[in-house]
């Protein structure tokens, strides 16, 4: 499935994705989404009683966890402790630049 330029704009201007945005944009239904927030695998900004918002990192996430749940057949734990790692290893390279280590 292809992003639209809608969601390219959405995802451009840093604003909220709602939950169908996400699953739309990272290729997921709803029930993948709501069972890695409800586990504490994702982060979600509640902005009502019913209603969640996500970044852009939590749409960089999903798309990571996903692909290593499809790829590796991960349980999604797993996914989320190797997401994790990723990102960790991401801001540790851009300390090491900005120190004019890497």
């Amino acid at each position: 499935m292809a992003m639209n330029q809608d969601m390219l704009a959405v995802l451009a201007d840093e604003a909220l994705l709602t939950l169908d945005e996400l699953c739309r944009a990272a290729e997921v239904g709803p029930d993948w989404v709501t069972e890695r927030v409800q586990a504490g695998l994702l982060a979600a900004r509640r902005v009502d009683a019913v209603a969640w918002r996500f970044d852009n990192v939590a749409l960089q996430r999903v798309r990571c966890m996903v692909r290593l749940e499809r790829d590796f057949d991960a349980v999604p734990e797993l996914a989320a402790l190797v997401a994790d790692l990723q990102d960790e290893i991401e801001r540790l390279r851009i300390r090491l630049r900005r120190a004019g280590l890497g």
